[in-house]
């Protein structure tokens, strides 16, 4: 067995650190380690973490690659049922999702979410992160008002767990873009003003963090919020994200 919880560990140290490359390769040896083993969970998880990050590196080819690889290792490991197969069905419906597949990535998603809906506590974040990026791919396919009840349903799992205030912020934003495709920018600019100042109070909230994740929202809400118009707070962003990876 692979020593999962070390292997993540060094993980969020080195992505804390902004060396996404080195924590391909880490990734990528622990797969080969637990291929050689005959470690099938091991393999499954490194898979995820490796189309996840494949995904934020833009490496489309690999990531979907690693996706179809999970899935084929979920049927074979036969537990298509249960939560870890509905973990691997949504980080693969993610990949789908990022390079231009919304309708494989719905399926997936939509799998997900009849097996965390079932077995899952209402308020696990892990329902908020399965229907934030749902939500994303029924607006690329115009189904506005399903991704808007998805998205409410986020923030209410997410208004029950604390210090969620970066994931909050992620929402708002992510309604405030099916707003702008909805509508139109100008049409929607006044839904879309609300929305972003609310994003920006939850940020806020935890502007003193440190860690990896806060940095993670920080650097992928920037670039958001400078397209609105919040030009001067997307440079704050984008400062503070630098500052914990020089930390770290």
């Amino acid at each position: 067995m692979i020593p999962k919880e070390r292997v993540l560990d060094k993980l969020d140290s080195l992505l804390r650190a902004n060396d996404y490359a080195g924590g391909k390769r880490l990734l990528q040896y622990w797969l080969s380690e637990s291929e050689c083993t005959g470690d099938r969970h091991g393999s499954l998880l490194m898979k995820n973490e490796l189309m996840g990050l494949c995904r934020k590196l833009g490496e489309k080819e690999q990531a979907l690659q690693y996706a179809q690889d999970a899935l084929d290792l979920v049927g074979r490991m036969h537990i298509e049922d249960n939560v870890g197969a509905a973990t691997t069905y949504l980080n693969s419906a993610t990949v789908c999702k990022a390079f231009g597949l919304p309708e494989d990535a719905l399926n997936l998603y939509r799998m997900a979410q009849a097996i965390y809906e079932r077995d899952l506590s209402p308020t696990d974040d892990r329902l908020a992160g399965l229907y934030n990026n749902m939500g994303l791919a029924l607006v690329d396919l115009q189904q506005f008002r399903e991704a808007d009840e998805l998205y409410q349903k986020a923030l209410t799992v997410l208004a029950a767990l604390p210090q969620t205030e970066p994931e909050q912020a992620i929402t708002y934003l992510n309604m405030a873009t099916a707003a702008e495709t909805e509508h139109g920018l100008t049409p929607a600019q006044p839904r879309i003003a609300e929305l972003t100042e609310k994003a920006k109070a939850c940020l806020e909230v935890g502007r003193d963090r440190t860690d990896g994740n806060y940095a993670f929202v920080c650097e992928k809400c920037a670039s958001v919020f400078g397209y609105y118009g919040y030009e001067a707070y997307a440079v704050e962003l984008t400062e503070r994200c630098r500052r914990i990876y020089e930390r770290a």
